[in-house]
């Protein structure tokens, strides 16, 4: 029987399960067992169910092609296969919300890439290089469920990994106000050219909900545990717009930064690229090595040329100067269903196992 851990996908079909499943294909750690969907999907092979619409640039890993599609709802079914799930599910807030945490008082860890838990108090936002320690957070929440080992954690919106581990890099600076504008790829709404005729030469400047993540979840992410619950950070201020371009995949931030302690930009930039956290101390399989790096080149980071940097899981910065409103400006990159979505939430996943959390049953 093979050591590594049972995982299920919960919303294996859609652009962000398809990304799950090719992560997993020759995962260390991971093994994919159980592909969920909606009811209308269950019963049909993996292979059936994506048909068609298959997003990835490789082909269906062989290892899933031929397993039966269940519905996300039987979950007691699903418990007995697994020992944690991902979430990828396309539903409602609400329906989202009460499945992830029916699956979590059956005694299954999820580790979610939807919003809907994001604001629950006792469940850890977790960009793994910065505030790993939120993890500490699931104890209270077992309690309140009254699990054993079923808890819910995600990870934080795609739109602010281009800036957020920028301002963590810059943390001794004390960032206080900044204003990011985000240029966001398609797949962030899980959407290709071939769906989304209509975006291509175009641009269009809302994406609902956006900018509301964009300005919030970092501060989340900068918070502290208080009373068993997260408390978002209050020493800084953000603001933004979000905006979609004609790109495949990769999330472009332009960002204004205004600090309360003076910083040369030398500093600033050294601070970026020997920026590290417990993925790398730990040598988690999903870690990007140089979590950041940064180019001189007035024309870099371009998605191009730079999106799949350290296979998607790194973040690129350019363009770092003074400026007139604020102290400092810098032009972002990430990629938005790697580092920004699925990639994220493995890597969240890895740090869960190797601080206990996540284990075989």
């Amino acid at each position: 029987m093979s050591e590594k851990l049972r995982v299920g996908i919960l919303g294996a079909t859609g652009m962000v399960g398809q990304r799950f499943i090719s992560i997993l294909a020759d995962h260390p750690w991971f093994e994919t067992v159980v592909v969920a969907a909606s009811p209308r999907s269950a019963g049909k092979t993996y292979e059936e169910a994506v048909e068609g619409r298959w997003k990835m640039d490789g082909p269906i890993p062989e290892g899933v092609k031929n397993l039966k599609i269940v519905g996300v709802d039987e979950i007691d079914s699903i418990a007995e296969q697994v020992d944690f799930v991902f979430s990828a599910l396309a539903m409602s807030k609400d329906e989202i919300k009460e499945l992830e945490e029916r699956y979590a008082k059956a005694e299954v860890p999820v580790v979610s890439n939807n919003s809907a838990h994001r604001w629950t108090p006792d469940v850890p936002m977790i960009v793994p290089e910065i505030n790993p320690d939120h993890a500490d957070v699931i104890e209270y929440q077992k309690k309140r469920l009254g699990t054993k080992r079923g808890f819910i954690a995600v990870k934080p919106n795609c739109s602010i990994q281009s800036y957020t581990p920028v301002l963590a890099a810059w943390k001794k600076w004390e960032p206080y106000e900044v204003l990011a504008t985000t240029y966001q790829a398609i797949s962030g709404a899980g959407k290709n050219f071939d769906e989304w005729p209509e975006m291509v030469g175009n641009v269009i400047p809302f994406i609902s909900g956006e900018e509301e993540k964009s300005e919030k979840e970092p501060l989340r992410i900068f918070g502290h545990i208080e009373n068993g619950a997260i408390v978002p950070a209050d020493n800084m201020v953000i603001t933004s717009q979000c905006i979609r371009i004609p790109v495949l995949y990769g999330h472009t931030a332009a960002t204004f930064v205004k600090l309360r302690k003076k910083a040369e930009k030398e500093e600033l930039i050294e601070a970026m690229v020997n920026f590290s956290g417990e993925p790398q101390k730990a040598g988690l399989p999903g870690a990007p090595k140089q979590f950041i790096q940064y180019f001189t080149e007035d024309n870099r980071p371009q998605v191009a040329l730079d999106v799949n940097y350290e296979r998607g899981m790194g973040v690129s910065i350019g363009r770092l100067r003074e400026d007139a409103l604020f102290d400092w400006k810098f032009v972002g990159l990430s990629h938005n269903t790697l580092r920004g979505a699925a990639g994220g939430a493995v890597l969240c996943a890895e740090l869960l196992k190797h601080r206990g959390l996540i284990d075989k049953k």
